[in-house]
């Protein structure tokens, strides 16, 4: 089950070098290592996100967003520095940035997406993230996904009004 807490964690809007950006901060207690790995090994990388395989985790290197008709589209990773930076295009125009910094309690994670273009599908997007964030956290306290789908619709609004009020 999803910790009740994580409902409060929504993203903030933020300008970011003249960019609007979703900003996600989560305190996770787990090592770097352990918040890493979940971004980075594709075994891992698919328990929360199972469309995505890492082809060349390095700076200019690739990844396939699988469609699940045999066909994908391949996002360029834009920056790796490990256990540190995850940076990658989010087609077609956006692009995702993982932050991660180790302190006393874990892991600070902090998740923007930089929104170079907002669509109908951007509030999708968003709430995607966040439930992504929130499986990983899961996962990463050994627990189990319930309903997936129907958590990601209660969030949903969240992220409607959160881009309604930002008028971006």
């Amino acid at each position: 089950m999803i910790k009740k807490e994580a409902i409060i964690l929504t993203a903030q809007i933020e300008n970011v070098n003249g960019v609007p950006s979703a900003i996600y901060t989560r305190q996770i207690n787990h090592s770097v290592v352990d918040v890493w790995s979940y971004l980075t090994e594709n075994g891992k990388l698919k328990q929360w996100f199972s469309e995505l395989e890492i082809i060349t985790l390095q700076n200019n290197g690739k990844i396939r967003f699988h469609f699940g008709d045999g066909s994908y589209e391949s996002i360029a990773i834009t920056e790796v520095v490990e256990n540190k930076v995850f940076a990658f295009t989010w087609p077609p125009k956006n692009s995702v940035r993982f932050e991660l910094e180790e302190n006393d309690q874990g892991c600070k994670l902090v998740f923007i997406e930089y929104l170079h273009e907002i669509t109908d599908h951007t509030a999708k997007d968003l709430t995607g993230w966040h439930v992504c964030l929130d499986v990983i956290e899961t996962l990463l306290d050994g627990k189990t996904i319930e309903d997936r789908q129907s958590y990601w619709q209660e969030r949903l609004p969240q992220y409607q009004d959160l881009l309604r009020e930002a008028s971006i």
